[in-house]
Formats: structure tokens, C-alpha cells, sequence
């Protein structure tokens, strides 16, 4: 079952105001910016975070799971908890960096 458009819509209101949100839609899923940062990673309406140091105190009692087939095990963000959820983004997002543009083949 892919992500909604209405629920993905649902996702960035819950994390409005901790920097820029948008949306892109890849694969038949989404991924969520934050500052153009790839922050959260949106799959069958569930939304996953990378297991990184930064937030694995805070991430202990999540569940986990994987995102896509091949996909490394993620942290499963409770986005119904928008107080949580944002103060999950506002210690990720100074630790991923911005992804580097993609070189366009010459023909």
C-alpha cells in the first residue's frame, strides 16, 4: 500500500515550524526535507528515521522496521507525537547534510 497524498499533507503539518518542509515523491513513496535536508523517509503511512547516534537515547522504545525491500532497519517515528517528532528532526537535522547535486551524463 503506497503513502497517501493526504496523509503525507498530515505528516509535514505535525512537523511544521522546525524549519522548511517539502515533500518529494520517489519510488512510488516520499521522502520529507527539512531545510533540504533528507530527514524522514514516508512508506506505506509510516515514517521511518535512520538509526543515527544522535537520537538512539531518545529512540530507544520505538519500534523499528524496514522502510522497502533492501532497505538498512529504520526507527519508526510516532508522528502523531508532533512535540516529539520535532524534537527528533531538530537533532537530526544538523547531522545530515545536504545531498550533493547529481552530475548530469553528457550524451
Amino acid at each position: 500500500m503506497a503513502t497517501s497524498v493526504d496523509f503525507i499533507e498530515y505528516v509535514c503539518e505535525q512537523i511544521s515550524g522546525v524549519g522548511a518542509v517539502r515533500y518529494r515523491k520517489m519510488f512510488g513513496e516520499y521522502m520529507v526535507y527539512i531545510n533540504d535536508k533528507p530527514i524522514l523517509l514516508v512508506c506505506d503511512n509510516m515514517v521511518y528515521v535512520k538509526e543515527l547516534d544522535c537520537i538512539e537515547e531518545q529512540m530507544q522504545e520505538a519500534e523499528k522496521g524496514f522502510p522497502y525491500d533492501g532497505a538498512k532497519e529504520h526507527y519508526i517515528l510516532d508522528i502523531d507525537n508532533s512535540y516529539f517528532s520535532k524534537q527528533i528532526i531538530e537533532l537530526l537535522e544538523p547531522v545530515i547534510p545536504i545531498p550533493k547535486p547529481k552530475k548530469k551524463k553528457i550524451k
